[in-house]
């Protein structure tokens, strides 16, 4: 006869109650000790910053991001033993501070949340305060991950980590002199047989070419006249919508 074996009910380092989320048992205490150090890892080889890994986090006694941040270059110094190597290492962190918001989600150990859905987030995004279910939704995330980052939003982002140095933006792409703005063709085309050849003279013209809508486009091309999702959401947001492609190619 065996013994049923029961899962435990509390954290065994910090005796936080555990909290199911995807068949996963997890300890939602952000100080837990058994965690921090794994978040400040993640968090700093995300993020790419040199000279940020387990040694000399341990050195450092760095118990989580926002420690990063406060970092004071005696301090650094005295514990890393090195003028040079702290001088480098909190160069690398003040980098760090230009990080952009499909580069910063994926570091905050959220549950799921990696590059590929941070990156469909922000593609209908510009700041994370316009994250919520709605544009979730929009960005097609599925529930469980749009659960795990809206309850990371609402409890650990909006408790301390909105004060740490990000702007917490999506990098917009600017366009150069050259460039006479961001184009995205949607349906089916009438004037040229493929999107590829109407692509070629649209960037020969000097426009920007893309595949993904997002509300940094200038032009959204639906020559089809079905209004579909893009061309309602380039109405909200202000976008011109070109119903002949020869419109932008003829302007020149």
């Amino acid at each position: 006869v065996f013994a049923e074996i029961l899962p435990p009910e509390f954290c065994p380092s910090c005796d936080s109650t555990l909290v199911w989320k995807n068949d996963l048992l997890y300890c939602e205490n952000v100080n837990c000790t058994a965690k921090t150090e794994k978040v400040v890892q993640h968090f700093a080889r995300t993020l790419k910053i040199k000279g940020l890994g387990p040694r000399s986090i341990e050195k450092l006694g760095l118990s989580s991001v926002d420690d990063i941040y406060n970092l004071h270059r005696d301090y650094t110094v005295l514990k890393l033993g090195s003028e040079l190597v702290a001088d480098k290492l909190l160069l690398e962190i003040e980098k760090s501070k230009q990080a952009q918001l499909q580069e910063l989600l994926p570091a905050f150990s959220v549950p799921l949340l990696g590059r590929t859905a941070s990156e469909k987030i922000c593609k209908v995004v510009e700041h994370i305060s316009e994250i919520d279910v709605k544009t979730c939704k929009e960005a097609g995330l599925g529930p469980k991950v749009t659960d795990n980052l809206l309850s990371w939003y609402n409890t650990q982002y909006i408790n301390g980590y909105e004060f740490l140095p990000f702007n917490w933006e999506v990098e917009v792409v600017q366009n150069t002199e050259d460039d006479k703005g961001i184009v995205v063709i949607t349906g089916k085309l009438k004037t040229f047989p493929t999107k590829a050849v109407a692509k070629a003279l649209l960037q020969k013209e000097g426009y920007v070419v893309k595949e993904n809508f997002s509300r940094t486009i200038d032009f959204l091309v639906n020559e089809s006249g079905i209004a579909s999702s893009k061309t309602k959401k380039a109405e909200e947001l202000g976008i011109t919508i070109i119903t002949d492609i020869n419109e932008l190619i003829g302007d020149s």
